[in-house]
């Protein structure tokens, strides 16, 4: 049986590697590894998204010497596994001399007790870890065993190397030989949907050329990979006008019309931490204070994409994104600092009142009496009974402007109510 397209084409040789340049320096760790000038190799924990490249690494450094290897299934492996590794492991490395370099692909879904039975192993070197995660270890890695590895990050593989590796599957004596052509229209939204997963990328164009009489084109990809390939460039226009219209949805409250340019992006190959941070945005420009919580659900789903990763980010995304849109708007936190900014830089300003100074100020040390008592005035809001004192706050040139004008949606209507007290408080109207 024919091994996959993506095996054959695992890089041989650190030339070949596409990507992780910022890993790839001379004399960097990963690359003492791989040459095998670490005598003692230390445990290496490989963090970064799917198809990035760690399984290549992992055996690249496995074999840089006379070492064995030996690999674990995070899935389908048990405590008792692990004990067993590591008793081999130990016995020849007594016996014989050789190391053992044990790789754990998905080790964040080793339990705790599963990571504890390494700890032996790995303290006193009989494995030399090499684990790669999806998951960020600060959260799926126990302390001790965090401690005892260096952590290497690796990112999404850029646009253009997924290219290169397209261009170099077609050609190569590993790959399809030249066997069909690819139209460049198919060739760049292969590399959307690809988004950064060279494994990805690979399988897609398998599957492409299994079905292509002589030139894949991009109804023959569409066919293969049982999607519409979305006309969407996520450097051009079109990702602007998708990205335009998915922030313009929620904050006309269309949940429907919202999902729909979320489900785009994402079948598009959308980074959906460029997603992310365009729902945290919305939660403060459109949604403000009419919905408190609104921000802190955005940056909660932003930091789960971060840690869950796609597929699973999408259900995130769409959870924040139908909160968003069903719930009240309010841009007037956003006018309110926009305008407190355009005031400035028409020069609209001034010192600030005495009385709000640092009680240290240079007008203290410098003996003005006359400020020393101004700073005395300073009235504490604690010690009056509604919290609030009748004093100056703005710079005189500001007095009476008003930047926040609250509206009567959702939870900004309560401080509405409460502003309009506060107000008359501080200028006694």
């Amino acid at each position: 049986m024919t091994m996959p397209l993506a095996v054959r084409l695992r890089p041989a040789s650190v030339q070949e590697l596409l990507g992780q340049q910022h890993l790839l320096k001379t004399g960097s760790p990963l690359m003492r590894l791989i040459d095998g000038e670490e005598k003692h190799i230390t445990s290496v924990l490989l963090y970064g998204p799917p198809g990035s490249g760690k399984t290549t690494l992992a055996k690249m450094i496995a074999h840089s010497g006379s070492r064995s290897f030996v690999e674990l299934s995070a899935v389908s492996s048990g405590v008792a596994q692990v004990r067993e590794v590591l008793a081999a492991a130990q016995e020849r490395l007594e016996h014989d001399g050789k190391e053992t370099v044990l790789f754990i692909d998905e080790v964040h879904r080793f339990s705790k007790a599963q990571q504890d039975a390494l700890l032996p192993g790995v303290e006193n070197r009989w494995v030399t870890l090499v684990a790669a995660t999806t998951e960020n270890p600060s959260f799926s890695i126990i302390s001790p065993l965090l401690s005892r590895s260096i952590v290497l990050t690796l990112r999404a593989i850029p646009d253009t190397d997924i290219a290169k590796l397209i261009d170099r599957a077609i050609t190569d004596e590993r790959g399809l030989k030249n066997e069909v052509t690819i139209a460049p229209d198919a060739r760049d939204s292969l590399v959307r949907l690809a988004a950064g997963d060279a494994r990805r990328a690979l399988t897609y164009l398998e599957a492409a050329a299994g079905v292509a009489s002589g030139e894949i084109t991009t109804e023959v990809l569409s066919r293969a990979v049982d999607r519409v390939i979305e006309n969407y460039d996520r450097g051009g226009d079109n990702h602007y006008d998708v990205a335009s219209a998915f922030i313009k949805s929620i904050r006309g409250s269309d949940v429907d019309a919202a999902l729909h340019y979320l489900a785009r992006m994402l079948e598009a190959g959308e980074d959906p931490r460029f997603i992310a941070r365009r729902v945290m945005i919305s939660a403060s420009e459109d949604i403000g204070i009419a919905d408190p919580q609104a921000l802190g659900l955005a940056v909660s789903a932003a930091q789960a994409v971060a840690l869950v990763g796609m597929p699973e980010a999408r259900i995130i995304l769409a959870e924040a994104v139908t909160y968003l849109a069903c719930t009240p708007k309010s841009n007037a936190a956003y006018l309110a600092i926009e305008s407190a900014i355009a005031d400035l830089r028409a020069g609209k300003g001034g010192p600030v009142p005495a009385h709000l100074r640092d009680p240290n100020s240079g007008a203290l040390r410098d003996g003005q009496e006359k400020a020393a008592r101004e700073l005395d005035s300073y009235i504490y809001p604690h010690d009056l009974e509604l919290g609030v004192a009748h004093q100056q706050y703005l710079p005189d040139a500001l007095v009476g402007t008003e930047y926040y004008h609250p509206t009567s949606h959702g939870y900004e209507s309560r401080v509405k109510t409460a502003l309009e007290q506060i107000r008359k408080i501080l200028r006694k109207n």
